[in-house]
């Protein structure tokens, strides 16, 4: 695919402006905790049950699992390390960070982290360059693999995708999926959080440079030479940094890993504790029973997660298996978010039939046309989901339109600056995609 994997970054920027302005002043309005806490808002508590437990069976099988994989790859191809005891080393330590750590950490380390594997980013594709001629050299050796809108036919991102395929997998991370949006749900005020996720959309538009261009880079160095596209960022960390600049690039690279773990660790143990567990098994648990079963859920994640991080080896590629997998979620939560967020009287029948049809539908569709690309799958998807979601609102529509009572007393005046950097990441998009067109 070359550049045009690229739209996972600049389609996710638009995305959070988008999530910015109109999903975030409603989620703080609530006060809510999760993603699903607000199914239960908008539909009633089986919507949030629902959403609950597909969100914390993806966490386990394809999150936690892909990055446990990515990141004991990482190991055996710079160190020799074998990937089972990587997979088992990384669960171990990222488990125990977040038991003790808490969201706190995982804000912190995200920060600090994230900031040294773009530094560490910059240098990879500087040493690269140069390893290959020039920016120049590099851009004429590959200019059949530097455009972003390919034809309709190509087997992974035909340019049919943004009609509406590669905004349904960028809405949901970004704006629905509670290891994202934990961070913006404890933003001490409205403008605060804008900025937050404009920054973030700022950042997304530079990370093609330092990510795909490397692939690019390492396709051409080493050619038919890479077995796996996994192995290549790490081969390129290990043939072009001298030894203490590979540790240390490689200890920011490990710390991301360790980052993102810890995330979803949290994510998935407050899904468990809050909508699961206190909700349904002890609503009178107390806060430091709370907090002990939320512990455990954390140890029983990392161990299933170890168990199923040997799985993507089975793809093409961990991005691939990732993105594949998550279309079994993404189409039906994203449908029934923005069909509740703009219909009113849509019933809680509604929500839960979008929820419980929008995996079987996008099953079959891979199963019957596995050779049309999977964005395209998704986009089909969500249109049946939102197809029946209509049907049973004008069949059983609300008595009342539903009503949003404003619970937190957070400070919800939004943003100026915020407001200037979106439509300032918004026409920088628009640039980059004219520039490669």
């Amino acid at each position: 695919a070359g550049m045009a994997i690229a739209s996972y970054e600049w389609i996710a920027a638009l995305s959070l402006v988008i999530v910015a302005f109109w999903v975030l002043p409603l989620f703080l309005r609530l006060g809510i905790f999760t993603m699903p806490e607000f199914l239960e808002h908008r539909y009633g508590n089986p919507a949030r049950t629902i959403m609950a437990i597909y969100l914390m069976a993806a966490y386990v099988g394809v999150a936690i699992a892909g990055v446990l994989y990515s990141g004991a790859l990482g190991l055996q191809t710079i160190f020799g390390l074998d990937l089972l005891p990587g997979i088992w080393l990384i669960g171990i330590l990222a488990g125990v960070y977040t038991v003790y750590g808490g969201l706190k950490a995982v804000v912190w380390s995200d920060l600090l982290q994230g900031s040294a594997l773009l530094v560490g980013g910059c240098v990879v594709t500087v040493l690269g360059l140069s390893e290959v001629g020039g920016l120049q050299a590099f851009l004429a050796a590959n200019e059949d693999k530097l455009h972003m809108v390919l034809p309709a036919d190509d087997p992974e991102l035909p340019w049919t995708i943004f009609l509406l395929g590669i905004w349904i997998p960028n809405m949901f991370y970004w704006g629905f999926n509670q290891f994202i949006t934990q961070r913006t749900l404890g933003a001490r005020s409205l403008a605060a959080g804008q900025r937050g996720i404009i920054f973030a959309a700022g950042l997304k538009l530079i990370i093609p440079f330092i990510i795909v261009f490397p692939g690019i880079i390492a396709f051409q160095l080493y050619g038919s030479s890479i077995s796996d596209g996994d192995q290549a960022y790490p081969m390129l960390i290990r043939d072009l940094l001298p030894a203490g600049l590979r540790g240390l690039f490689f200890a920011a690279l490990f710390g991301a890993v360790m980052s993102s773990l810890d995330s979803m660790l949290n994510s998935d143990s407050t899904l468990f504790t809050m909508d699961i567990y206190k909700r349904h098994l002890r609503p009178d648990a107390d806060a430091h029973r709370v907090v002990r079963i939320g512990r455990m859920a954390t140890a029983v994640f990392v161990v299933i997660g170890c168990i199923l991080a040997p799985f993507p080896a089975q793809f093409e590629g961990v991005y691939e298996y990732m993105q594949l997998v998550w279309g079994f979620i993404s189409p039906a939560i994203t449908a029934v978010f923005i069909f509740g967020l703009l219909i009113p009287r849509a019933p809680l029948s509604a929500a839960v039939s979008g929820l419980l049809i929008g995996p079987v539908t996008y099953g079959l569709l891979n199963w019957q046309l596995p050779q049309v690309a999977f964005l395209n799958h998704m986009a089909f998807t969500f249109l049946v989901i939102v197809a029946v979601m209509t049907g049973l609102t004008v069949l059983q529509p609300r008595t009342e339109p539903v009503v949003y009572n404003t619970v937190s007393d957070i400070d919800l005046t939004p943003s100026r600056g915020a407001r200037i950097g979106g439509v300032f990441v918004a026409l920088t998009t628009v640039a980059l995609y004219v520039v490669f067109w």
